[in-house]
């Protein structure tokens, strides 16, 4: 459970940071655009090009600030926004939690594919284009989410629970495995991230529940095959595998420095 509690520490101790004034010196803002103790820019790298697509002009400090942010995941985090920043994380755990205690099934008329997030992606970036404006950062329910929390108000929660209800009954990790453009650029520039899960085939005795229990199934391929590294860029970080991995079979591990 250390990795679940990390997480949730994290991402309440973001969302606490933005709405509190009195940590406007440490973080000030929303997701798309902040300040980091007051002078360290931070942009939301996806939104950044949108705007770019949509008005062919960039501003040198947002421009700065997703360069921060790329490199940050892009080299060495991987695609742990996902799970250790979005606020949206909180509901579809949440809902992953509700679908597991009940034992829902997917119906066959919701099975997606996994790879639907980036054609999604690439329309966003081409409406983007041909209308002239950033139209995930229009609607994007994740700066919903966020920003409802963070500055108060109703509406979010109604966004919260058509999430909750998509995720619960319809289809399993639907929102952010599925249907996420942000969550689809992230897995593209996390391909080669320093930070991994290792898969050690020697101590693994086949129980897989990893693979159960992980967001994105389709990364732990190698689980009782053999040893390796989860080189994808899918794999969220989370920690989810280890902590249920009574093996010691899977552990996190930077760039093979660390041989067992």
């Amino acid at each position: 459970m250390k990795y679940l509690i990390l997480r949730r520490i994290v991402q309440l101790g973001i969302l606490v940071l933005f709405a509190f004034k009195g940590f406007d010196f440490i973080l000030e803002g929303n997701l798309s655009s902040s300040k980091f103790f007051s002078n360290i820019p931070l942009s939301d790298p996806f939104a950044v090009l949108q705007i770019f697509l949509a008005s062919l002009s960039i501003d040198l400090t947002a421009l700065f600030g997703a360069l921060i942010v790329l490199i940050l995941y892009g080299i060495f985090l991987g695609r742990a926004f996902c799970s250790w920043v979005c606020p949206v994380n909180l509901i579809t755990d949440f809902a992953a939690f509700v679908r597991s205690r009940f034992n829902f099934q997917t119906s066959k008329f919701f099975i997606l594919n996994k790879n639907l997030r980036y054609y999604v992606l690439a329309l966003v970036l081409i409406l983007s284009f041909v209308l002239s404006m950033p139209v995930f950062e229009s609607f994007s329910y994740i700066g919903i989410v966020h920003r409802g929390i963070i500055f108060g108000g109703t509406s979010w929660l109604f966004v919260a629970f058509i999430i909750f209800c998509v995720d619960t009954f319809l289809s399993s990790r639907a929102t952010c495995s599925h249907f996420c453009p942000l969550g689809g650029f992230y897995a593209l520039i996390s391909r080669f991230a320093l930070l991994k899960i290792k898969h050690n085939t020697d101590k693994c005795t086949k129980c897989f529940k990893c693979v159960g229990i992980c967001p994105e199934k389709q990364v732990l391929w190698m689980v009782g095959k053999q040893s390796a590294s989860v080189n994808s860029g899918e794999c969220t970080r989370c920690g989810r595998c280890i902590e249920v991995c009574n093996d010691d079979a899977l552990n996190f591990n930077i760039f093979n420095l660390r041989k067992k």
